[in-house]
């Protein structure tokens, strides 16, 4: 689950994480009144106006900009509340922007340069093992620095039962290049940043940039927080953070019916139980010149009704030009996997216009493939992966 820069920034704070401080609001009357608290709270006299939408890259599309008064945040913030914003991680069409940050000005001038860093926490699957991974190049696309300069950055691998050691927080701010008060801070900093990704149960803390302002403070100016769908039962009050104007109505809806569901850009749609089977599929559509145009995952359970709504699901993508309905018989027998099928096929009757592919192996997998050929319907059966795949080259021929 993705979080808002405002939201995932209260989370940070929580744990002691020193943050740039802001105020939300939702209309650019309310802007204002924020900018007035922040300035009574802070001090602060400049105010960055932020667009909050689940998307990076923000400022290249014209969605942070500073304001110097009052009356430029009523003014830039009316521009950004309510406009479609283009960046590198939407989609072409863009995002609509329903709230902005108004946050302090926290390059203000002093004893020392300001200077940002680029910092993250996540998993490294390939060794077990949790990373901190940072960059003296903050403020820039990582991938740019990864590709340009990989020299510069640097990463620390945590051992999960032992958790961050001292010397591993003393690292990165040496690696950083800093020293005396704010050797200290970014100590600190580091510290509490991953006690706050593993109490959170995140699956990514991404800091860009991390400053060191001019009076040697170490704080998070942006913050990118993924929270791991499969602990919020440990985090009612994360999992209420959810802004479903953020995702994809369709995955919305998929996910209000209990099903797993990713859009993709292919055009044969997949039906599947378990995400492993659910990987091969996608290959062998890919192997049959193909290209998926879904992840979903029935679970293990596949009555009537759930096949239906799968279906309807799948179907409201109208680059879908076939359907490939691939499902293991271990707990759920096939037969009735393929009664379920054919339920569904006939109460959604001229809904369905594209050809429909099953393979259903496993328990009953005979008694199944009976059941879909004798059911009249143009549904085409398969028991072996290549079959499968060779129908779906002949359907989309």
């Amino acid at each position: 689950m993705n979080l808002h820069e405002y939201q995932a920034k209260e989370i940070l704070s929580g744990f002691g994480v020193r943050i740039q401080r802001g105020v939300v609001a939702t209309t650019a009357d309310e802007a204002v009144k924020a900018a007035e608290k922040l300035t009574q709270d802070t001090g602060t006299q400049w105010y960055v106006v932020k667009a909050q939408i689940h998307a990076g890259g923000r400022g290249k599309g014209g969605g942070v900009k500073l304001a110097k008064n009052l009356d430029q945040v009523k003014e830039i913030s009316s521009q950004i509340i309510g406009m479609n914003l283009v960046t590198p991680q939407t989609p072409k069409e863009g995002k609509k922007v329903h709230q902005v940050l108004i946050a302090e000005d926290v390059f203000y001038p002093g004893e020392s340069e300001p200077k940002e860093y680029y910092m993250s926490v996540l998993l490294n699957r390939a060794k077990g093992k949790n990373m901190i991974m940072y960059s003296t190049e903050g403020g820039m696309d990582i991938e740019a620095v990864a590709e340009k300069t990989p020299h510069l950055i640097f990463t620390e691998e945590i051992d999960p039962e032992l958790g961050l050691l001292p010397f591993q927080a003393r690292n990165v701010a040496f690696n950083l290049g800093l020293e005396g008060e704010a050797f200290k801070e970014m100590v600190k900093f580091v510290t509490a940043l991953y006690k706050a990704y593993i109490a959170s149960d995140a699956n990514l803390f991404e800091i860009n940039p991390v400053l060191k302002t001019s009076d040697n403070k170490i704080l998070a100016v942006d913050a990118k927080v993924t929270i791991d769908d499969n602990a919020l039962y440990r985090h009612k009050d994360y999992a209420e953070l959810r802004d479903t104007r953020e995702e994809r109505p369709i995955e919305v809806e998929a996910k209000a019916a209990g099903l797993n569901y990713v859009d993709l850009d292919g055009n044969v749609g997949c039906m599947v139980n378990g995400a492993g089977l659910a990987m091969a599929t996608m290959d062998l559509i890919k192997q049959a010149g193909g290209e998926p145009a879904n992840f979903l995952d029935v679970g293990g359970t596949a009555d009537a009704a759930r096949v239906e709504t799968a279906f309807r699901i799948i179907l409201k993508d109208p680059n879908v030009k076939a359907i490939l309905v691939n499902i293991f018989g271990g707990i759920v027998r096939c037969d009735r996997v393929a009664q379920g099928i054919v339920d569904a096929y006939k109460n959604m009757g001229a809904d369905i216009k594209v050809p429909i592919i099953v393979r259903l192996q496993g328990t009953n997998a005979e008694i199944a493939k009976e059941i879909i050929d004798k059911s009249g319907l143009a549904v085409h059966s398969a028991i072996q992966f290549q079959e499968a795949a060779d129908k779906v080259k002949e359907v989309l021929k």
